[in-house]
């Protein structure tokens, strides 16, 4: 009995889907024994170590900027996850997973073969972008022109699509990762603070913004005096937080740009018409839909389901796989890859 998985494999995130059912939503990261380099914990529960474990262990996020960067570990981590998915089947599933666009052929070799020996009986690989496109409900049948904008942890994907095809597209290795960043270096120079990557988040989703807030909001952030060593405690502003990421958000906002002045004309209208389709995580972050709009001049149309659109569209791909004829898109196995 076979099965087919959708895997949505982000950089802060991996969610998987069986059928239009998501059935896994863990962070991306392996928590590994340093004596004999073993995995000990997956997901959740390695994240909330991370910053916090005894140096028998590291933790580790294998997935950096929507690419393997230690293909050992994601290999262990999509062996773990695949297994919960498919439950107490006795199966090796297809699997169709995601993939920022414009990645190399050997990034995206990379990413097959590790869903392979991760259990995977062939594997299909979709960009992001597209994914969120049937994700969010654009119809791939008519000849019009659309953009949609996944702002994940690790990139920013830019696409214009039109019947299922990308007309344009871009890959940027900015977003929330860098705006967290942003935030630990403004406090370092700012406050003379050290803080964490736990830290810098909980500071981003507290009081970060594109734009200035109509009113001011202020938290305390917790960290390590760079002078002593001893644990300080300072006030900061949402205000401040903003003009710290401001230069990360300009950077999305003149990718989404640049794509759209590479885009012909009659795209263009159309997507001028229909707004911009915005989803990801770093999506969520406050003003940043009213921000875009501002900059470029197009209204946008923020994803319901924005931390999971992805994996729904890879969900509908399952389900209706003909939906993607307009594409070089089919299952490959790692034989099909030493051939070609």
């Amino acid at each position: 009995m076979f099965t087919d998985l959708g895997v949505d494999l982000g950089t802060r995130k991996t969610v998987i889907c069986r059928g239009k059912k998501i059935v896994l939503n863990q962070p991306s990261v392996v928590l590994m024994e340093e004596y004999d380099n073993s995995p000990y914990k997956f997901g959740k529960e390695a994240f909330e170590a991370i910053g916090r474990v005894p140096s028998r262990y590291r933790a580790v996020c294998p997935i950096e900027r929507g690419v393997i960067s230690d293909y050992d570990v994601a290999e262990h981590m999509l062996r773990c996850y695949i297994q919960y998915a498919c439950g107490k089947r006795m199966t090796k599933p297809r699997v169709i997973v995601s993939m920022p666009s414009n990645i190399t052929w050997v990034q995206q070799r990379s990413i097959i073969d590790a869903v392979q020996n991760a259990g995977g009986r062939s594997v299909c690989t979709i960009e992001s972008p597209v994914a969120a496109a049937l994700g969010m409900g654009i119809d791939f049948k008519r000849p019009h022109g659309a953009i949609v904008v996944d702002i994940g942890a690790g990139t920013t994907d830019v696409a214009v699509i039109s019947m299922g095809g990308l007309s344009k597209c871009e890959s940027l290795r900015v977003a929330g990762t860098d705006i967290d960043a942003a935030i630990i270096d403004y406090m370092k120079h700012e406050y003379n603070m050290l803080i964490g990557e736990h830290t810098a988040e909980f500071i981003k989703h507290q009081v970060g913004a594109a734009i200035p807030r109509p009113v001011e909001i202020v938290i305390q952030a917790k960290g390590v005096s760079v002078a002593t060593g001893m644990p300080k405690s300072v006030e900061i502003t949402a205000n401040e937080i903003c003009e710290a990421i401001s230069d990360v958000v300009y950077r999305i906002s003149s990718a989404i740009r640049n794509v759209l002045d590479k885009t012909p004309p009659e795209l263009v209208g159309d997507i001028a018409e229909d707004g911009i389709y915005l989803t990801g995580g770093t999506s969520q972050l406050s003003g940043m839909s009213d921000w875009l709009s501002k900059y470029i001049g197009i209204k946008v149309i923020t994803a319901d389901n924005y931390e999971t659109c992805v994996a729904r569209g890879i969900g509908n791909v399952l389900e209706h796989f003909d939906i993607l004829k307009n594409g070089d898109y089919e299952f490959r196995t790692l034989q099909d890859l030493i051939i070609g």
